[in-house]
């Protein structure tokens, strides 16, 4: 445990080791990243891996669109291959208002450079042709999107990370932050305590603890999410778009010589839970049968659960605490942190310098709230 650091990071998902590489190539190399459990091990990994830039919010977009090109470059960059399926991906739309949204949501997309479009029913089975057209009206499609490795973006970014100075501290919970007349001056954890002057804070689902040791109110939410990984598919298609049946959520991407499966709860509670439970199935089942009648047949080969870290209109937290010096913090994606993660980094470099980062985030500030100054995305699954 190093005695001080110009920089803690709280959370070793993609965000923190996203911006502990970030920080290193900036040549701040004195940065400590603190994990409670193994890098990546609360939300990063048990995403779906679902990489996009269709979403409604104008700065979304264009966050998931730097990202998305990170990720295409991302074995030249870091040496570690991301196993990155750019197949699409495929809203599938069966209410006017959904296709008026996303006819919308397409058109801001094009202006912001987004190769999406809106497809026929007919061009929607013809991408994937597992789906029952029965009762859609429309799809919105984008090429560019897909899916990869999670596990394998945090190695990269971790090791480059690394390489550039970091100190990455796995099994070690913070337990307090000290302040001294609205400043930060230290970090409390299992191992020891670290003096510093600057905290970031990427703890994800648990980042409303984090906020609380200095009086930040971040108003993030723990909400389980559940997978299930099919036994091998005969003849599976590999062109495959990650499809989402968007009206049920339910969603649907090769993996392996498999399929992911995946769909929100409704009856879900917030709490951290971890573990799987079958209180979903039902539902799911309902879905498979009616949108993927072929997968219903499909053995199970495993799951897993994950949080969603929530915030109250789905959309990050990303700033910097006015009366707590310095206390700078990513969260609360609601689902799509991971595939931010390359974006977000570079931004938060920008803030920790006082530089002016390459996409304006202020709107983006935990204060918004209090302000009833919410920005709502609606292209969440």
């Amino acid at each position: 445990m190093p005695p001080s650091a110009s920089v803690v990071i709280i959370g070793g998902g993609a965000m923190g080791v996203s911006i502990a590489y970030q920080l290193g190539r900036a040549g701040v190399t004195d940065v400590v990243l603190l994990e409670k459990d193994a890098l990546g091990e609360g939300s990063t990994c048990k995403a779906a891996g679902g990489v996009r830039a269709q979403f409604s919010d104008r700065l979304n977009i264009e966050l998931g669109r730097r990202s998305l090109e990170v990720f295409e470059n991302f074995g030249k960059i870091f040496d570690q291959e991301i196993d990155l399926h750019q197949v699409g991906y495929l809203f599938l739309l069966d209410t006017p208002e959904s296709v008026e949204s996303f006819e919308s949501s397409v058109a801001l997309q094009n202006s912001l450079g987004v190769t999406s479009r809106m497809v026929s029913v007919d061009e929607a089975r013809r991408l994937s042709p597992y789906i029952d057209p029965q009762g859609l009206l429309a799809a919105a499609f984008s090429p560019r999107d897909g899916h990869c490795s999670p596990e394998s973006v945090v190695m990269g970014y971790a090791t480059a990370a690394r390489k550039r100075g970091s100190t990455l501290i796995t099994g070690c919970e913070v337990t307090g932050i000290k302040t001294v007349d609205g400043a930060i001056v230290a970090v409390d954890t299992e191992g020891g305590q670290i003096e510093t002057d600057t905290v970031i804070c990427v703890a994800g689902a648990w980042s409303q603890q984090i906020g609380d040791l200095v009086g930040v109110a971040l108003p993030v939410v723990p909400v389980r999410r559940q997978v299930l990984v099919t036994a091998p598919v005969p003849d599976l298609r590999p062109a495959t778009p990650f499809t989402i049946d968007f009206s049920t959520s339910y969603y649907f991407h090769n993996e392996g010589k498999g399929l992911l499966l995946g769909m929100s709860d409704p009856d879900e509670t917030p709490g951290f839970k971890l573990s799987r439970h079958d209180s979903w199935l039902p539902r799911l089942g309902d879905s498979v049968a009616r949108r993927t009648p072929g997968f219903t047949d499909i053995g199970n080969a495993g799951g897993w659960a994950g949080l969603y870290e929530m915030t109250p209109d789905h959309n990050a937290l990303i700033g910097e605490a006015p009366d707590v010096s310095r206390f700078l913090y990513a969260t609360g994606f609601s689902g799509h942190g991971f595939l931010m993660a390359p974006a977000v980094g570079e931004i938060v470099r920008d803030l920790y310098l006082d530089e002016r980062p390459s996409l304006d985030v202020s709107g983006l500030d935990a204060r918004r709230f209090g302000a009833s100054e919410v920005r709502p995305e609606l292209n969440i699954v």
